[in-house]
């Protein structure tokens, strides 16, 4: 809570020159101050507008002559009368040294298909914990799913410590419940602990003067300082094909007419000259021009959004990708998968559906459930005949038509895929590729023109 008079103390700081940008989320259980917590890190840095500032201080929310800061991203009305995360919020700011898109998702179990889509674009995950309640069955389902979408880094900030008289014995008891069962957590390496009280804003942006006996950054510090420049798959190629168009060519200035594939870089670099294959038609060609809003580059690199113009003219179409000849993807039509079930449908054996993965999308048949898994131990359990809403379930799939595809721990963006129910369009499920078991083999890329 903060009273209404700081409202009138706040001022835009000078304007920064971010140069990176981190993408994070907050998630944990119910009532745990997921979003007070941003609040309290908006209002603190000096990242509200003063319309914001003027909303929140006119807000019909405010009690006992209080300002409730998780209104600040709980913008449903529904939302602000349960005193819940509904939906996923995002939010912008910048500091002098990074800018910031959080997303702010919910606690319920109910919701875990919004949480899941809040995760899925972040490059870092805070975890809340209520200090007086400790690890719950919830803060473990998100860390498993965080874990499971690949974050690298996480967060657990322990919240609430001024309940908790700020002792550091219960920030030790509650780090040690977590590395109980990280170990189990394939692909968490990077977890900080950061105790903080979201409502009185200690070590959230400012240093605790309650918790002298914490020596670690603040919250905002460590996001500011987290290394995730590496966290993009830079060592293979692989364009998505999203639409073609006329771009300008650099080879011949007088030719605006050229085909050009553009679409979002999903992998590795791509420089001029480049000798790159076209799949699943198994075609050969050269990088003839890399063209940007901007103009003309001499390379571009993952996650940039471009138009590649190859030196000859070949049918490539949507959905069709582009990839070099190091580190060749697979190609199948039987997949094995993750999946996080969003829909109060079961998914079945049997069940068809539309997979839409990178820019293609093609029927799919699910020929089998092989386990579900365990949210309390985090161990598959073989022979389920279905999966329910949040479940989270290892599947096989087969598609109408090959899919060119890296493991999702390799690849999040040629890993992964979502399942969408026909008829109706409702996204059902999310889906995270295992490996291939064979990739595009020396004989099939052969054949070129």
């Amino acid at each position: 809570m903060v009273h209404p008079a700081e409202l009138k103390a706040i001022r835009m700081s000078q304007e920064t020159r971010p140069i990176q940008i981190l993408r994070f989320n907050t998630c944990g259980s119910v009532d745990d101050g997921k979003s007070t917590l941003i609040g309290r890190l908006l209002f603190d840095s000096r990242a509200l507008r003063h319309d914001q500032l003027c909303t929140l201080a006119q807000s019909a929310d405010i009690t006992g002559g209080w300002v409730n800061l998780a209104n600040i991203t709980d913008g449903l009305r529904a939302e602000r009368r349960q005193g819940i995360t509904i939906d996923v919020g995002y939010r912008y700011f910048a500091s002098a040294r990074r800018r910031f898109i959080i997303a702010d998702t919910p606690g319920h179990e109910q919701y875990t298909r919004n949480m899941v889509t809040g995760v899925s674009g972040a490059n870092l995950s805070v975890v809340l914990v209520d200090a007086c309640k400790g690890v719950t069955e919830q803060t473990r389902r998100h860390l498993y799913i965080s874990a499971l979408l690949g974050i690298k880094h996480v967060v657990v900030a322990i919240n609430k410590m001024d309940l908790a008289g700020w002792s550091e014995e219960r920030f030790l008891e509650i780090r040690q419940q977590f590395e109980s069962f990280l170990p189990r957590l394939n692909g968490l390496r990077d977890v900080t602990f950061i105790p903080i009280s979201a409502l009185h804003g200690d070590n959230v942006v400012q240093r605790s003067r309650n918790m002298r006996w914490y020596d670690g950054p603040t919250l905002l510090g460590h996001l500011e300082s987290v290394h995730v420049t590496s966290d993009f798959n830079l060592s293979t190629l692989r364009f998505p094909v999203q639409w073609v168009n006329r771009a300008y060519s650099p080879l011949d200035p007088k030719l605006h007419a050229v085909r050009g594939y553009a679409g979002q870089l999903a992998g590795g670099i791509v420089r001029l000259g480049q000798k790159v294959l076209v799949l699943p038609v198994g075609l050969w060609a050269n990088v003839a021009g890399i063209v940007t809003f901007d103009g003309a580059l001499a390379e571009a690199f993952c996650p940039q959004s471009i138009t590649l113009i190859l030196d000859r003219e070949l049918d490539i179409g949507r959905g069709d990708m582009i990839v070099d000849a190091e580190n060749l993807p697979g190609l199948s039509s039987e997949l094995r998968a993750k999946v996080c079930w969003f829909s109060t449908q079961p998914l079945r054996r049997g069940g068809t559906y539309w997979l839409k993965h990178t820019t293609r999308i093609v029927q799919t048949t699910t020929t089998d459930i092989e386990s579900r898994i365990n949210i309390g131990t985090f161990e598959p359990e073989p022979g389920a005949d279905a999966l329910k809403l949040n479940d989270v379930g290892q599947v096989r799939l087969k598609t109408a038509e090959p899919i060119v595809f890296d493991g999702y721990q390799i690849n999040k963006f040629t890993g992964a895929f979502i399942l969408i129910e026909q008829g109706t369009n409702a996204t059902v499920g999310a889906g995270m590729l295992l490996p291939p078991t064979e990739t595009v083999k020396p004989e099939y890329h052969d054949y070129a023109i």
